[in-house]
């Protein structure tokens, strides 16, 4: 087939319409993610984000929602309390004793409720975050709950590009 009779057939080819979001898509998009107490992230102001789906970088509640959205869709989804990051989970709010955080960081760290602390997996590889409810002189309370745990969230979305 010559050039001019490839151009020609892309040409007849039915318009397959706008590209959707699959599963495994790669995302150029904007997005805005608030809770009760406003927005948590935002890149409408900014560079849109780029991600790809099942890669972990969006909830599981949030991801599903973008499949089968088309390419250039803007719009927004309400997601019930608990749906976007779990419920509150009690067992994950754990005492650490100030001995295993001296020997993960800074011994002389002075811990304030609301901080966030980050801490290495078992295996080294990532990273996890907690906040400090609770401070004693031997130890601190962590909550390892996503901060929007057991809340309703906007999820707000403008896909740029699909791939």
């Amino acid at each position: 087939m010559t050039d001019e009779n490839t151009a020609q057939a892309a040409t007849d080819a039915p318009d397959s319409g706008p590209v959707v979001v699959e599963p495994g898509a790669f995302l150029t998009l904007h997005y805005r993610l608030s809770g009760p107490t406003g927005d948590i992230i935002n890149t409408f102001a900014g560079k849109p984000a780029t991600l790809s789906l099942g890669n972990g970088e969006l909830s599981p509640a949030v991801e599903q929602r973008l499949i089968g959205l088309p390419e250039g869709t803007r719009t927004a989804f309400d997601i019930p309390a608990g749906e976007a990051f779990g419920e509150r989970n009690p067992e994950m709010q754990q005492w650490v004793a100030r001995s295993l955080l001296a020997e993960l960081g800074d011994p002389d760290e002075q811990y304030q409720p609301g901080d966030v602390v980050q801490f290495p997996t078992p295996d080294g590889l990532s990273q996890y975050a907690g906040a400090v409810q609770k401070v004693e002189e031997a130890r601190v309370l962590f909550d390892f709950n996503h901060p929007l745990a057991g809340q309703p969230v906007v999820f707000e979305v403008q896909l740029i590009g699909v791939l």
